[in-house]
């Protein structure tokens, strides 16, 4: 069903097409500052970097930060977006618009020239250079810092440059291999040249180790919201990364340390009221409000961030691409929906399945005056993300919550390095952990060990964090093999192996040109 947008044109931000060395910064944190002005005024008033690193976060959620005015550029969720459709739990369900058509045409994965190949590099290097600038201005990447405030501003900074080196290994190479590929550039600071490519191992190395004293130096700093990275959330980005690497000595720190942020966190599992609509059945009003996935106070909730009026997200944003009670593309047309493979193998005693309207008798019943007939809202998140007003096409200024991380991962990061060391009871035990809240009987994991345990912990993670940008990754460390299902627009019943070229994008062409030590 397609809609008309009435489109207000955004602010056109004057970003050039360059390679990653060029000026990434042109507004925060830096505000046309030099990295030498701001190491200048930080030396009176190490306070001034707190600017910076808000500037930082703040990329994370503006529009345009990928470097062009694209609707599916809108900083980390969108890149989660093209993550999701490219491992094919997200189906692109209509193209009315024509937003992430390249992407699940397995197009821009093909063309260094295109704007998904891109808008990615850009923007994680884009925050790359903004964290260097805060690290140069602290004395660089090797000085030890003993004030506290310093301590907590550079353990963010290296959270956040360790944050988007990750990403740009998961989206830039198949996979960690056995670590001599030659990748990505790595920037240390904001003075150094063009660089050539480093190995696969050289940049998990750099990874790891800004990410280790990240979470040393942000013991004891208390932030103050959820956006910010405490040592909770950079101990979770280190579990990514260590999980990603794999080895043994890898995957026993990855245990030691998911058991520490579910015992020591302060977060709560959500409970089945909170992951799932429940709806009136006369009336179609939510009768949970604590439901949709919106509220960066939910208990899971690690890290995110509380979307505001002032924040001034609409048209280009996650909830107007994945929601269709946002005014924006889902309910314009452009649709997305699970993958009906997926949406078969969740259980008929889960609760997960009911996030989702079903193929035989939804929620259009509620919406008839919208002109919704049986069909339209098929195997759409209807009942997991929304708007809570619930008005189809009504949230026009987007407040609704963006999440970047929660506890269930760490509950299914530890059961899979645990399966992975071939400890299953172990691995079991805490599957079910987080099973006892979704499924009405968890006892069926009893009888599973070996590859069909890891098989099960990998389903569970696509199941509990689809739309969430998180299948991608596992995908990638468990060297896994895509198979669409049916109701893909593009290549439906088609798999593709994890390092398939249709599943990592190309370096961009921007980058091949300005950058010429890049193979060297």
């Amino acid at each position: 069903m397609k809609r008309s947008l009435y489109i207000i044109s955004a602010v056109a931000l004057s970003f050039m097409v360059s390679s990653c060395k060029d000026d990434f910064l042109e507004e925060e944190p830096t505000q046309r500052l030099s990295p030498e002005q701001i190491a200048k005024a930080a030396e009176k008033d190490p306070s001034l970097l707190n600017g910076s690193i808000a500037g930082l976060y703040a990329t994370m959620y503006k529009t345009g930060t990928g470097g062009t005015t694209n609707h599916d550029d809108y900083g980390q969720k969108g890149y989660d977006v093209y993550s999701d459709m490219l491992v094919s739990d997200v189906a692109l369900a209509g193209t009315n618009y024509g937003w992430y058509t390249g992407v699940v045409r397995y197009q821009s994965t093909k063309d260094f020239t295109s704007n998904p190949a891109y808008q990615p590099w850009r923007y994680y290097y884009r925050l790359v250079l903004g964290a260097n600038t805060v690290i140069d201005a602290l004395g660089g990447t090797d000085e030890e810092q003993t004030v506290p405030q310093n301590r907590y501003t550079m353990g963010q900074a290296k959270a956040i440059r360790a944050y988007a080196y990750f990403y740009l290994a998961q989206f830039y190479s198949a996979g960690y291999g056995d670590g001599t590929e030659k990748i990505l550039p790595i920037y240390k600071d904001t003075k150094s040249p063009n660089q050539p490519k480093s190995t696969t191992a050289e940049v998990y190395d750099f990874i790891i180790a800004d990410l280790t004293q990240a979470v040393a130096y942000l013991d004891g700093f208390n932030r103050a919201s959820k956006d910010q990275i405490n040592q909770q959330v950079a101990k979770g980005l280190l579990v990514y990364a260590l999980s990603a690497r794999g080895t043994t000595a890898d995957l026993n720190q990855v245990v030691k340390l998911t058991d520490e942020i579910i015992s020591t966190g302060g977060f709560k599992l959500l409970e089945k009221n909170e992951v799932v609509a429940q709806l009136d059945p006369a009336t179609g009003r939510v009768l949970n409000p604590q439901s949709g996935f919106n509220n960066v106070a939910s208990s899971s909730w690690m890290w995110g961030v509380d979307l505001t009026l002032a924040i001034n997200l609409d048209l280009i944003s996650w909830w107007g691409q994945m929601d269709v009670f946002t005014y924006s593309y889902a309910w314009a047309g452009d649709p997305k929906t699970i993958d009906k493979g997926l949406y078969n193998a969740i259980r008929a005693d889960d609760v997960r399945k009911g996030q989702f309207d079903p193929e035989n008798g939804g929620i259009e019943k509620f919406y008839e005056e919208d002109g919704y007939a049986e069909g339209d809202l098929d195997l759409m998140p209807v009942n997991k993300f929304f708007d809570p007003a619930r008005v189809i096409g009504g949230q026009r200024n987007v407040t609704t919550d963006y999440v970047y991380m929660r506890l269930e991962e760490m509950y299914l990061l530890n059961a899979e390095a645990k399966a992975r060391l071939g400890q299953d009871g172990a691995a079991k035990d805490m599957l079910k952990q987080l099973l006892a809240k979704r499924v009405t009987n968890a006892g069926y994991v009893d009888a599973l060990s070996g590859q069909a345990l890891l098989n099960e912990i990998y389903l569970q993670t696509r199941i509990e964090l689809w739309g969430e940008g998180k299948a991608y990754l596992a995908m990638k460390r468990l060297k896994k093999t895509v198979t669409r299902g049916s109701n893909h627009l593009f290549e439906a019943g088609k798999s593709f192996a994890y390092d398939a070229d249709e599943l990592t994008f190309p370096i961009p062409q921007a980058e091949v040109l300005n950058n010429p030590v890049l193979s060297q």
